[in-house]
């Protein structure tokens, strides 16, 4: 290791850093239409469509199925392309892809299996648009301010949770969910544009980290077999991966039936619907904000245990909702879940920024994505499966617990010891 006798870097405050602003600016509105799709696309389906059980599952499976087919491949070659024409191109994309929605409706020629296919579009977007931006970030914002910069995007998406269901419900209501897609597809062209005007004032180079104990790799397979021999023979992002995968499954299951929870079971409006969805926003708004004080009072290390064994719990509560104001200990539950999950989120998302080199940010973060996200297409068939022949509540309780015994793992392992997340970097 050598020693640098440059001029330390003028660090811009992040309130004053243009870059970060048009990223922040730009996926605040994005993630608001993101939100409302949430709500919106469900809700066409369950009440214009009359999708079941089956067919609720089959459209999150879809969703989240790009993870499986091309995520590592997607890792492997953000490594090599800029990171944000790729960001602009996946927002266009899915632009198009949701207006083709309203468009259908109005000719009286929309389908269940559009909307599977809208919401498949949408997730090959989403590998793209989340691999690259991993990359982005600590281009536009130095190291020592990641935490914060995650803080902020973290609780600007959660904020959209809030506001984004609800407003889902209201559009579905007074217009039609197929028009409030059109909203949202605008969304995703406002952000291309903010993206399209950014110019990094730092690049992410592989000298600010080393590149690993394995060898060159300038196949794309070799790149691949990279990224998974790094997260295999690391001693704590296994238990990251594994984790995240068994907890994601359990969410995806129950959050595949929910719309249909609410409205069947719970005899709720589409407005009413969109305000259960937004109090797990609310929770999460706080979840954000809090974020680094737990990480600074308890040590990041503490602060995420904790947070993983309070989430458990409280997914259950969500199925345990009932007709009327019992309504309420679904959106309590919602609330407290969005609140652990994206406070530990906001910690753990900030340390691998810091842990995982530069030059091997696309690969790493793309192998624990496609764990984490890729057990969502299996739980969203599942859940379709098992809502027709237990039910659809007990389904959702089934898979909260599922969620809950996977966020308790994490005290067997050797992170629940930790006061701090583990310093140094991966391979260093």
């Amino acid at each position: 290791m050598t020693t640098s006798t440059a001029p330390s870097e003028v660090v811009v405050p992040l309130a004053r850093n243009r870059a970060f602003g048009l990223l922040w600016l730009g996926e605040g509105v994005s993630v608001v239409g993101n939100a409302t799709t949430s709500a919106l696309l469900p809700l066409l389906a369950v009440t214009q469509l009359d999708a079941g059980p089956a067919w609720m599952g089959l459209i999150t499976a879809a969703a989240w199925l790009p993870w499986l087919l091309i995520g590592l491949p997607v890792g492997a070659w953000v490594d090599r392309l800029p990171a944000r024409p790729v960001m602009i191109v996946a927002n266009l994309a899915a632009a198009v892809s949701l207006a083709s929605v309203p468009v259908a409706f109005a000719l009286g020629v929309l389908t269940l299996v559009q909307i599977a296919v809208v919401a498949m579009v949408g997730g090959v977007c989403t590998v793209f648009f989340r691999t690259a931006y991993q990359v982005f970030l600590p281009e536009v914002v130095p190291a020592g301010q990641l935490e914060a910069a995650n803080a902020r995007l973290f609780g600007t998406e959660s904020a959209a949770n809030v506001a984004g269901p609800g407003l889902g419900g209201l559009l579905a209501q007074w217009l039609t969910a197929a028009l409030g897609l059109a909203l949202d597809a605008l969304t995703f062209l406002w952000s291309a544009v903010c993206l399209w005007r950014i110019r990094p004032a730092r690049a992410a180079a592989p000298e600010d980290g080393p590149v690993g104990p394995v060898g060159p790799a300038d196949g794309l397979t070799a790149r691949i077999r990279e990224g998974v021999e790094l997260v295999r023979r690391d001693r704590y992002l296994p238990w990251f991966v594994g984790m995240g995968g068994a907890s994601n499954f359990g969410l995806t299951g129950y959050g595949a039936l929910l719309v249909l929870f609410l409205v069947r079971d719970l005899g709720l409006t589409e407005a009413g619907v969109g305000a259960v969805l937004a109090l797990a926003g609310a929770g999460g708004v706080v979840g954000a904000v809090v974020a680094p004080f737990l990480s600074a009072r308890l040590g990041s290390g503490r602060a995420s245990t904790v947070l993983l064994v309070l989430s458990g719990p409280t997914a259950l509560l969500v199925g345990a909702g009932l007709p009327g104001w019992g309504a309420a200990i679904s959106g309590a539950g919602g609330f407290l879940v969005g609140l652990c999950v994206v406070s530990g989120n906001v910690i753990r998302n900030a340390w691998r920024l810091r842990y995982v080199p530069a030059g091997l940010r696309g690969r790493v973060m793309t192998v624990m994505q496609v764990v984490n996200f890729g057990t969502m297409p299996v739980a969203g068939v599942a859940a379709g499966w098992l809502g027709g022949v237990l039910g659809v509540r007990e389904t959702i309780l089934l898979m909260a617990a599922v969620h809950c015994l996977a966020t308790w793992s994490i005290l067997v392992s050797p992170l629940a010891r930790l006061r701090e997340l583990p310093q140094g970097t991966l391979g260093g």
